[in-house]
């Protein structure tokens, strides 16, 4: 899914993200919705030139983890 709340309204994305945290199968997609990720999404894979983080774990649990902090800065620092 690319952008999946784009020209939804509030009742609409609410719906959605109900949905899609009862669904049981995987799910691939982007956003800039913060709450939308952090409410959906139970794993961040954020690719990078140099190869890519894959973490378990709620977004905001991975924007405040020092350790994923520093793997990005040497993922972002290492030449591809």
């Amino acid at each position: 899914l690319d952008e999946p709340t784009n020209h939804l309204d509030l009742e609409s994305i609410t719906a959605f993200n109900n949905a899609l945290k009862d669904f049981p199968g995987t799910i691939l997609f982007t956003s800039h919705d913060h709450e939308f990720v952090q409410t959906v999404a139970t794993r961040i894979v954020e690719i990078f030139p140099t190869g890519i983080l894959d973490k378990r774990m709620t977004y905001d649990e991975y924007l405040e983890d020092e350790r994923v902090q520093q793997q990005r800065e040497e993922m972002m620092m290492a030449k591809a």
